[in-house]
Parts: structure tokens; C-alpha cells; sequence
């Protein structure tokens, strides 16, 4: 039976992390699956069809994390890089997006980069799960596009952060994102911004801030 995923025509994409290369499958043209409608009820935009430079550079930081048996959260996955390479390297990780394409598109590419493991969810911010659990390290890519997102996100990390847990937000310089930090220090969040880069080995393209969260200990 064909895969669901593959009614987009995927074309393959080769994304080097740290000496390894992921094969990612993504749909060849972003603007045509604009939905007018979708837009105009939700603000639907398909962000998920597109790997961004803020998904490589998480990606590059989670590859240098120990697992040691810890659980991953990705908010906001679209085609989910920084969970598939959380997985294969034994992270017990969760890809979750509010876009179920994006999710077909998340398992198609984690049984073709070996990462079949990959648990996968769909996640509206707003209505997060009573038993929805917590996890040691929280991320996200690229998702402080509209002027609520910085709170909401800040509240679903603060939701989904373990106790000694570790966020680690990227963003390419957004202008929403000046919003965020002072959503996690409401949101009873401490956090840190490290100095831009680029995906490794890259000469030119947005330079990507990470935001190290986690759990204040003010009293």
C-alpha cells in the first residue's frame, strides 16, 4: 500500500549532523500546499514541509547530549530532524505537531533514518493532555512566528519540563522572539541565550540564537 505521505511527491534531502547523514524526504514546493481556508480559520501556514536552519543547529546540540536513557519532548516538530536524531542515538523521544501531515511526514522519514522507535503525537498547545507526562529535555525549532506563541510556549514547557530538565529553543532571529524570554520568567522559568552560529559548516543563512530553559530556583 502506498504510504499517505508520498500523495506530496517527497524528494529526498541530505542533512549532515555532526558526521552523520540523515535522509529527509520532503515535499518539493511549501507554497503550493498554502490552504486559503485553513489560513484564514487558524493561521495555518505548512511551516512543517521544509527542514530550517533552526532544526539543524537543535539537531547539532542534541547530538551532543548523553542519553543515558532520558526521554525528549520535540514541540512543533514539522518533519521532526531534532527527534529522529534524539532517537537514533537512544533518547526516548516524541515528535508532536498540531499539523497531522507534518506527522505523516515524521514517520516516513524516522523508519528511512532508523529511528523506527520514534513515538509520534499530535499536540495542540492549548489543551495539553492531563496525562500527557513530562520529559528530561523539552525543544523546539523555529516556532515563535505570531505574537501569542512566545506565552503559549513558554507555558507548554513549563507544563512538560521535568524537575531538572533542560529546554533548548532555536530561532533564527524572529522578531517575536523577544517576547520569549520574559514569557519563561512569568511562566516561572529560568533561561539562557547562547551566542548565534549557523549549522555547521554553513558560510551563509540566518545565524540561529538557542535558548537554554529551565526551571527557576527563585523562590
Amino acid at each position: 500500500m502506498k504510504d499517505d505521505y508520498e500523495r506530496f511527491s517527497p524528494v529526498e534531502r541530505l542533512i549532515g549532523i555532526r558526521g552523520e547523514t540523515y535522509h529527509f524526504w520532503c515535499p518539493p514546493d511549501v507554497d503550493a500546499l498554502i490552504d486559503e481556508e485553513a489560513f484564514r480559520a487558524d493561521e495555518r501556514i505548512p511551516y512543517w514541509a521544509n527542514v530550517w536552519e533552526s532544526a539543524v543547529v537543535l539537531a547539532e546540540e542534541i547530538a551532543c547530549l548523553v542519553p543515558a536513557g532520558r526521554s525528549l519532548l520535540e514541540l512543533g516538530c514539522g518533519l521532526g530532524l531534532p527527534a529522529i536524531v534524539a532517537a537514533r542515538r537512544g533518547f526516548r523521544a516524541t515528535a508532536t505537531d498540531y499539523e497531522e501531515a507534518a506527522l505523516e511526514g515524521v514517520r516516513y522519514n524516522a523508519v528511512r533514518n532508523a529511528a523506527p522507535d520514534l513515538a509520534v503525537a499530535m499536540l495542540d498547545w492549548r489543551r495539553i493532555p492531563a496525562d500527557f507526562g513530562v520529559f528530561d529535555l523539552v525543544v523546539a525549532g523555529d516556532v515563535l512566528y505570531e505574537r501569542h506563541h512566545a506565552v503559549a510556549l513558554a507555558a507548554v514547557i513549563a507544563r512538560t519540563l521535568a524537575a531538572g530538565g533542560l529546554g533548548l529553543v532555536a530561532d533564527p532571529g524572529r522578531a517575536r522572539a523577544v517576547e520569549f524570554e520574559p514569557a519563561c520568567h512569568a511562566a516561572g522559568l529560568a533561561v539562557e541565550r547562547q551566542p548565534a552560529r549557523r549549522p555547521l559548516g554553513a558560510t551563509d543563512g540566518p545565524a540561529i540564537d538557542i535558548y537554554r530553559v529551565t526551571r527557576s530556583t527563585r523562590a
